[in-house]
């Protein structure tokens, strides 16, 4: 092949490959939650939260949209619920579960506009989710490496059965350092069943040290947040 050939055959190659990622960037970013964001039920303390967990962006990564069918797993309070809540829309469903019933957190979900929020408190290890394969995504933010091993692999399970064929199973949590951590850390790239599909950066930060208590400083570690989907 003629050297000016071969220059043009690289230059055609590289605009082809930016002009893929750039599509692709474009896609991701159309999605745009906002509008779930500055809903006025949310309450302050949950607003400040979101500049360090960037709900916008990490919706917009997992592609969260209007009329799905979803779940948030150890939902606590609902930071998570009442947004998908809004994103998913009056055709949608959130199951929001926590391992133990507490009022004080479900009877937000008894107020108007959260007509589509379902509660499925209870044992992880029997998330009472639906076993049809109906569910589009499921998310679990920030307490995956709270779960001890036999009901994270047995919660893991009853996930893999109610998502379909394609869904989407969403793990955001704390990073460790590189050979620390427990063992649900240093083995989340692979759960049984699942096939890691693509990794988020927009939590990430490499400036943490990784030795102070999240729970003491929060907001300042590098997260991780991965996809994983079901074949």
């Amino acid at each position: 092949m003629a050297k000016h050939s071969l220059i043009r055959f690289n230059v055609l190659l590289v605009i082809s490959i930016m002009s893929f990622v750039s599509a692709c960037s474009t896609t991701e970013r159309s999605q745009d939650y906002t509008f779930a964001l500055s809903n006025p039920e949310r309450p302050e303390n949950e607003r400040a939260l979101d500049v360090a967990r960037k709900p916008n962006e990490v919706l917009a990564f997992y592609g969260v949209k209007r009329g799905q069918k979803v779940a948030d797993i150890w939902a606590a309070r609902g930071y998570y619920t009442a947004i998908l809540s809004q994103v998913v829309g009056t055709q949608g469903v959130v199951y929001s579960a926590n391992p133990n019933p507490r009022p004080e957190f479900s009877d937000r979900w008894k107020k108007p506009g959260y007509e589509n929020v379902k509660v499925v408190d209870g044992p992880f290890d029997k998330l009472a989710l639906p076993e049809d394969g109906s569910l589009d995504f499921v998310l679990i933010h920030l307490n995956y490496h709270d779960l001890a091993p036999d009901v994270r692999i047995a919660m893991n399970k009853r996930i893999l059965g109610a998502l379909k064929s394609g869904g989407i199973y969403g793990v955001v949590d704390h990073s460790a350092k590189d050979g620390t951590g427990n063992e649900a850390a240093q083995t989340l790239h692979r759960i049984e069943g699942f096939k890691l599909v693509k990794e988020g950066t927009m939590l990430r930060k490499p400036e943490d040290t990784r030795d102070f208590n999240v729970n003491k400083e929060r907001n300042k570690d590098d997260r991780f947040v991965l996809a994983f989907q079901k074949p």
